[in-house]
C-alpha cells in the first residue's frame, strides 16, 4: 500500500520571527520519497531539523519580513512498526493537560463509564463522543478545551480528540493526541485523532468517524494540540494566505477503498496507527 501526502503553505511574515513547522511525517514512517522545500523570492531556505522523543520532526527557521512558500510531499510505502510505550509515556499521558483537562471531566467520566474497562471502555468513549458532538467547522476556537466541547456538543477533529483523551485519562487509561494525514478525509485537512494504551498497544480512536484509521499517516504526537501544531511562530506576526493539504492511497481499487473509505473502517476493530 502506498500513501501519498502533500502540504502547501503560503505565508506572509510581518517581521523577524522564529518559525516552527510540523508538516513532515514522523520519524520511523517508511518513506520511499520525501521533499520539504521552503522558498523566498526563488531562494531555497534550509531549516534546522529537530526530532523529539516520540518521533515528531520539527523544521525550525529564523526569518525576517516577507512572503514565504512551504511545499512538502512524501510517498509512504508499507506500514511503520507499532509504537512502543515506556513507563514515562504511560505516566505522562495519564496526566491532565491544557486542552484535555481530565481532572475537570472526572465526575462526568465516572458517571458515564463507571465499571467499564479495557476494550469495552475504548468503544464506549468513542461512541459517546461520536454521538454527542456534532462536527461543526468554524464554531469552535483554537483555545477551546475538552470541557468546552463537552458543554457545547460541537467542534472539529481536534475537539473530538481532546474530549476522547480527557475522558480516557479520567478513567485511568493513558491517552495522547496525534496529528496526521488522512487519506479519504472530507473535508481534506490536517487531521487529529486520539491514541489509547490498551492491551499493551497504542490504539487509534477517531470519534469524528471521518477517516479510515488504516490509512492514517502520523505527523506529530503529544499530550494535546499544544504539542502538535502544524505551524508555530514567535517574535512577530504572520498571515496564512493559503493552505492546501492532500492525502490519498494508491494501488488496486480494493486496497484504496479498504485504507481510505471511512465507511470501510469497522469501528469495533482495534487498530494501531502505522
Amino acid at each position: 500500500m502506498q500513501r501519498v501526502v502533500r502540504a502547501e503553505l503560503d505565508l506572509d511574515v510581518e517581521g523577524e520571527l522564529d518559525l516552527i513547522l510540523s508538516v513532515a511525517v514522523a520519524a520511523g514512517v517508511p518513506v520511499a520519497h520525501e521533499q520539504l522545500w521552503i522558498e523566498r523570492d526563488g531562494e531555497e531556505l534550509v531549516p534546522t531539523v529537530v526530532t523529539d522523543a516520540v518521533g515528531t520532526r520539527l523544521h525550525r527557521i529564523r526569518l525576517d519580513a516577507g512572503p514565504l512558500r512551504v511545499r512538502y510531499d512524501a510517498r509512504v510505502e508499507g506500514r511503520a512498526e507499532a509504537a512502543p510505550a515506556s513507563e514515562l509515556d504511560t505516566a505522562m499521558y495519564l496526566r491532565p493537560s491544557r486542552y484535555s483537562p481530565s481532572d475537570s471531566v472526572f465526575a462526568q467520566a465516572r458517571r458515564q463509564f463507571g465499571g467499564v474497562r479495557g476494550t469495552d471502555l475504548l468503544a464506549a468513549v468513542e461512541a459517546y463522543v461520536a454521538e454527542t458532538v456534532t462536527y461543526s467547522p468554524g464554531l469552535s476556537l483554537g483555545t477551546d478545551s475538552a470541557v468546552t466541547t463537552l458543554a457545547t456538543g460541537q467542534g472539529v477533529c481536534r475537539d473530538y480528540a481532546h474530549l476522547v483523551i480527557a475522558l480516557l485519562r479520567a478513567m485511568d487509561v493513558p491517552a495522547r493526541y496525534v496529528a496526521c494525514y488522512a487519506p479519504g478525509l472530507v473535508p481534506m485537512d490536517f487531521h487529529a485523532v486520539a491514541e489509547a494504551w490498551v492491551d499493551g498497544r497504542w490504539r487509534v480512536v477517531d470519534a469524528t468517524r471521518l477517516s479510515n484509521r488504516r490509512g492514517l499517516v502520523r505527523i506529530a504526537t503529544g499530550r494535546d494540540a499544544a504539542d502538535c501544531a502544524f505551524l508555530s511562530y514567535y517574535g512577530a506576526n504572520l498571515a496564512l494566505q493559503r493552505m492546501f493539504v492532500d492525502a490519498h492511497v494508491e494501488g488496486l481499487d480494493e486496497v484504496v477503498a479498504t485504507a481510505s473509505d471511512p465507511l470501510r473502517d469497522d469501528r469495533t476493530e482495534l487498530i494501531s496507527l502505522a
